[in-house]
């Protein structure tokens, strides 16, 4: 080979490629759908200040996308060097470990540039006139002036038309706008005090207001305004602080859960995020409190100086690198568990809300008309239920006035020997009485765990329990584990395992049936889990098995001391798994369900 890179002949030869198609394939790096256009655009009229960004898209971006903002604008000079790949001001100093913008690659406009017709027309702050430049295919022409009263507009037509293949590739019209929105409200969500439009087509799909008040204040009402309504009133906030990396936002109740993790939004320094160690961590927090096929809702914002991340891992600038990951997560974790246990024995509005729902469903569909011999509507409810209050658990009124200090009431009766029923001072609540006392034996366990550790009971006679030879086998591999679990336990020959000792908070368990479960809980969770999470779960099994089961009879005073250690319990709002403990309906609505209201 020559110094011409020329090889022997008949071999082949290196040549450099056309700028036109360099620039095509770098495009492919950042521009993969409308949504990346959409992504980097607005990023860029974030990064100019902008204090009001308007989005129209057509055919879901295919044919226009249109970005408009009030931004500091450029000038003719400025102009002509934004379309250029790897032309950028958001590097004054060209360090990388220092970034303090959205956008630093100085790719976007040029990559955009390169597959679509494009026209940028700007105008620089205090300039007396705009000017304007269109790229297509890559093919730059000169700036030219135009008319625009500030900032800067960008319209991007027939994208990928220089890439015909990319568009095979595209989803549904319908798909492509969803993506699209979901970047602006990521966006949106991490600058309240921006002003947010998004039109497709003749529809105003999302319409934002810019913030006023404090910092929490704009936060709340934006991140009720993009995930709902119902997230903001039942999320928790996130606030805390640790060697100088910090976290803030919202944290969704367990019972207000997800099927998937796409309403977890994450952001570093502004920036939205996609990031394996942050999911992680989120599902490290809520492992107590959620079974693993729910999802929690929140949005976490962190804060930490440029050089202790990288955000220069991958073109699209959603994948990160934090210096010191387990600071990181260990702060996620912490803070989470903190808001959560904060909340106290909260469960979330909408377990109220569902129940009315249903029962006002139920009524409207008239399956609860009168019967002979009633009056009226709840002469049938009351049939249905079938409601008895035992004279053990007969409450005398002028005994047992709700006290507005116990947020749960006082005991009325006991439904169908699973569900207690408490008057307080606005309403009602019906507590599932296993799904509670579970998560406060679960509570208590933790608590010894993490003191001088489970107490245990020593068995007069030890238990054999029979197994399978892979059960006892995964058993006897934990068998450390599981003693400071309280379980105390030996093999027993090759199908068998002998119970010696049990934890003291469970009482008189089914020994077998807890066991087995046990070793169950090993062979799903497997080694995948982390070892804390790993007994987290083996702990709830075991709670499980120690609580108040569902169809026993309880005396008012049992009823009451339930409702006081809930009060008393963090996250006694939801079992093990997630579900609501109980549901408080208030009077007002109860009347509005059966037309007092």
């Amino acid at each position: 080979m020559d110094g011409q890179g020329e090889m022997s002949p008949g071999g082949p030869r290196i040549r450099r490629l056309p700028d036109g198609l360099v620039n095509r394939i770098a495009a492919g790096e950042v521009i993969e759908r409308p949504a990346s256009v959409v992504k980097e655009l607005v990023e860029n009229s974030l990064d100019a200040g902008a204090t009001r960004i308007d989005i129209v898209l057509r055919d879901g971006g295919r044919t226009l996308i249109a970005v408009a903002d009030d931004g500091c604008g450029m000038g003719a000079g400025d102009l002509a060097l934004a379309v250029e790949r790897h032309a950028t001001s958001k590097l004054p100093d060209e360090d990388l470990l220092q970034i303090r913008s959205l956008g630093f690659r100085g790719e976007a406009l040029a990559s955009i540039g390169a597959v679509s017709r494009t026209t940028v027309t700007s105008r620089a702050r205090g300039a007396d006139l705009a000017w304007s430049i269109e790229v297509e295919g890559g093919g730059v022409g000169e700036p030219c002036p135009d008319a625009l009263v500030r900032g800067t507009r960008v319209e991007i037509r027939d994208l990928f038309h220089a890439t015909p293949a990319r568009l095979k590739f595209l989803k549904s019209e319908r798909a492509e706008f969803g993506h699209a929105r979901e970047v602006v409200e990521r966006l949106a969500m991490a600058h309240p005090g921006v002003a947010f439009s998004l039109v497709h087509g003749e529809r105003t799909a999302l319409r934002l207001e810019a913030g006023t008040g404090d910092p929490e204040t704009m936060r709340k009402a934006r991140l009720a305004a993009v995930m709902g309504r119902e997230f903001a009133e039942n999320s928790v906030v996130v606030n805390d602080e640790r060697d100088g990396v910090r976290v803030t936002g919202r944290a969704g109740l367990p019972t207000i859960g997800h099927r998937n993790a796409s309403r977890q939004y994450m952001f570093v320094n502004g920036r939205p995020v996609r990031d394996a160690l942050l999911g992680g961590a989120v599902r490290g927090a809520y492992s107590d409190f959620m079974s693993r096929d729910r999802y929690p809702m929140l949005a976490l914002f962190i804060e930490l100086p440029g050089d202790r991340v990288d955000v220069n891992v991958h073109p699209a600038k959603t994948e990160v690198r934090f210096r010191e990951a387990s600071l990181v997560r260990g702060l996620i974790v912490g803070s989470l568990r903190k808001a959560l246990q904060d909340a106290g024995h909260r469960a979330s509005s909408t377990v109220a809300d569902d129940a009315l729902g249903m029962m006002s469903r139920s009524l409207s569909r008239g399956s609860w008309q009168s019967r002979p011999g009633r009056g009226n509507a709840t002469g049938a409810v009351a049939d249905r239920l079938e409601m008895s209050v035992p004279p053990a658990a007969s409450v005398p009124v002028d005994e047992s006035v709700p006290d507005p200090e116990y947020p749960l009431g006082a005991a009325r009766a006991q439904l169908h020997e699973t569900y207690v029923i408490s008057q307080t001072t606005d309403g009602i609540v019906i507590v599932d009485q296993h799904a509670a006392h579970e998560r406060l034996v679960y509570e208590r366990m933790k608590a010894e765990r993490a003191g001088s550790g489970v107490e245990r009971q020593v068995l007069l006679l030890p238990e054999i329990v029979e197994l399978g030879e892979g059960a006892v086998t995964r058993l006897a591999e934990r068998r450390d584990e599981l003693a400071g679990l309280g379980l105390v336990l030996e093999g027993f020959g090759p199908g068998a395992v002998v119970i010696r000792e049990i934890p003291k908070l469970l009482g008189q368990p089914d020994i077998g049936s807890l066991v087995r479960d046990v070793a169950a809980e090993l062979e799903e969770t497997g080694t995948a889990l982390a070892l804390e999470e790993r007994l987290a779960h083996i702990c709830g099994t075991m709670a499980c098995h120690g609580s108040v089961r569902a169809g026993r009879r309880l005396a008012v005073e049992e009823m009451n001391a339930l409702l006081r250690d809930m009060e008393n319990t963090p996250h006694s709002g939801q079992c093990n798994h997630g579900r609501p403990t109980y549901v408080h309906l208030k009077l007002a609505e109860i009347e509005r369900l059966f037309g007092r209201r």
